[in-house]
């Protein structure tokens, strides 16, 4: 390959990461750290951040430091790095005395291009001392909304990395992160005292990826619907809870699925198994709390699911954004219902933060809700969300499948004076009984067979009561209180909705979904190609599978996905036009470009 002296950067991108040219706005991010000026940068999963930092790291002069939550990943992420050909380490509790002094030989002698380390250690006398009088080149604060006490995934370690900015002066920093609202921007800003930070917000758009939602019916058999779209492909499902977490995955081993669970009650040695299969082989699909995910680089997850309704739109954002890294399609499905509504809601009301905390954090969930119950292109509202303009998607439920709306003022108007009537003691399920005029022993302990609104709901049947008692709660006319086993009570919002002043708008919940039917990103990947190039794409992808085991690597550090399409498609006949794959650089061709290129040349595969 000719190289570009002009153009180090560019010329970084080729020789090194494979990559003709820079996407959106990492050439102008790369540029402000080329001048030396701070920098935050919002991107979304997949866009490309670590290229960023990484470019202009190898082309200042010095070692480039990121600043990272995640030791249980830093060993992957490094790898990955030096099949590139790149000097990189970290520097964790999980590596030997020696070996720690090894790499902070080679750090003070200029040889290392770049260096992982945890906040608590970087902060710590420790760190301190193994980094003094190494150059660095540059600093990414990676995760960067984790220093926001207003975002979603606050952690306390990352409020003393302000210091760096005195530790290491006229070094450029630069703070990334893939969700921050406008509050938490400011915050990160602040808080890492940036100095008049060259600012980059990318669009927020996933368009590879198809949202759905749904409200819970059969959570086990819509689940099952869900995933036989999904067979034999990797995918997150999230829980909230940990005895979910372990029920649901050891029905989907049931079924036939390699499923595993994760969470922090698990010792610390089987969730780094289980890590570490999840990223190596094909088709696992792990069953997760939120412990899991964050930094995750595995390209090729297809799918994630939500069995509970997660807090906000900004962890609703980030987890489901670790579905098609590579940029392939992919699909997600929330299930959420009344009772999560509740549980959340009374984890907020109880939790040990301040009041202001509180009321950003009930702002952010009604938030959530509100798009749960959209009737127009969720991905339009999520990006307004995040202070985006969008047209309809055409990629979402609501787009592919426009759910009915229907006029409920009557049943809303039943349904809060039986609330009303039954002295805003019981919950919903007493309530629809006493609508449906059924003879329960609570109905009969009570009397409420005398009221004037038993038996008035014969309209709806049970199922169509919850949706409308869901839709209620949701919107705010009634809550569910906590404090006295959820017992209904009427909002003041209710009040013109009772007395006639208005009217109400629901959404009408569509059956449950028929299993086989795909969303339109939904094709397999083999579908997007022509039989003779799907056929070699699956013979590459066996041949990767090979390698990366010979490696102890996953298979993704190799090449991903995309990178096998794009070959499956070209054809290379000769190791230089290899370098013309998208994703094949020097190092990867010198590594495995013959063991490819003999695939392709072999007759069988060839048109």
């Amino acid at each position: 390959m000719v190289h570009d002296a002009a153009n180090p950067a560019l010329d970084i991108l080729k020789s090194v990461f494979g990559y003709e040219a820079f996407r959106g706005q990492q050439r102008d991010v790369i540029d402000a750290a080329l001048t030396g000026r701070d920098a935050l940068v919002l991107m979304p999963t997949g866009a490309g951040k670590s290229l960023c930092y990484q470019v202009p790291a190898l082309v200042r002069p010095g070692t480039g430091l990121i600043v990272s939550p995640l030791i249980a990943l830093m060993h992957d992420q490094v790898t990955a790095l030096r099949e590139l050909g790149l000097r990189a380490e970290y520097l964790n509790s999980t590596l030997d005395s020696w070996r720690q002094r090894d790499i902070i030989e080679r750090l003070r002698a200029g040889d290392v291009d770049l260096l992982y380390v945890a906040p608590e250690r970087l902060l710590a006398e420790r760190g301190a001392q193994e980094l003094a009088g190494v150059a660095l080149s540059l600093i990414a604060i990676d995760e960067a909304h984790c220093v926001s006490q207003w975002g979603h995934d606050f952690r306390a370690d990352y409020l003393g990395l302000h210091a760096l900015r005195e530790r290491f002066p006229g070094v450029p920093r630069m703070a990334l992160t893939a969700t921050a609202d406008v509050r938490s921007r400011e915050e990160i800003v602040e808080r890492l005292q940036l100095d008049t930070p060259a600012r980059f917000v990318a669009s927020f758009d996933r368009p590879e990826i198809c949202y759905r939602v749904a409200a819970k019916t059969d959570q086990r058999r819509q689940l099952e619907a869900f995933l036989r779209n999904h067979e034999g492909e990797a995918g997150v499902i999230y829980c909230m809870s940990r005895k979910k977490v372990e029920q649901t995955a050891e029905t989907l081993q049931l079924s036939g699925r390699t499923a595993l669970p994760y969470h922090a009650g698990m010792p610390a040695e089987m969730r780094a198994e289980h890590q570490d299969r999840f990223l190596r082989e094909d088709g696992v699909v792990m069953v997760a709390t939120i412990a899991f995910g964050m930094g995750i680089d595995k390209p090729d997850v297809r799918f994630v699911v939500h069995l509970d309704l997660p807090k906000s739109m900004e962890g609703y954002y980030q987890e489901t954004g670790r579905a098609g890294r590579d940029g392939m399609r992919a699909e997600t499905l929330l299930l959420y219902g009344l009772q999560d509504v509740v549980r959340i809601r009374q984890m907020v009301d109880e939790g040990d933060a301040d009041e202001d905390r509180k009321r950003v954090e009930r702002s952010k969930l009604d938030a959530l809700l509100g798009w749960c119950e959209l009737t127009t292109c969720r991905r339009q509202a999520l990006l307004g969300y995040f202070g985006e303009t969008a047209m309809p998607c055409g990629n979402c439920d609501v787009c592919l499948e426009p759910p009915e709306t229907w006029d409920a003022t009557v049943p809303a108007q039943k349904l809060i004076s039986c609330v009303l009537r039954t002295q805003q003691r019981f919950g919903g399920a007493h309530v629809i009984d006493v609508l449906l005029g059924k003879q329960t022993d609570k109905v009969a302990q009570h009397r409420h067979e005398a009221l004037s609104t038993f038996a008035i709901g014969a309209e709806l049947d049970e199922k169509g009561w919850r949706s409308v008692l869901r839709q209620l709660v949701v919107r705010g006319y009634l809550s569910a209180d906590p404090d006295r086993f959820n017992a209904l009570r009427m909002t003041e919002r209710a009040r013109p909705l009772l007395k006639g002043e208005e009217t109400l708008q629901l959404r009408r919940d569509p059956k449950p979904a028929r299993a086989g039917r795909r969303s339109a990103s939904g094709a397999p990947i083999e579908a997007m190609l022509d039989p003779a190039s799907a056929a070699l794409f699956d013979v590459l992808r066996t041949c990767r599978r090979r390698l990366a085991e010979r490696a102890g690597v996953p298979p993704y550090v190799v090449f991903h996905d995309a990178t096998l399409i794009d070959m499956a498609q070209r054809r290379p006949m000769t190791l230089a036009a290899m370098l013309e794959v998208s994703g094949v650089g020097e190092a990867k061709l010198e590594k495995y470009g013959g063991d490819f290129l003999d695939v392709i040349l072999n007759a069988e595969y060839q048109t």
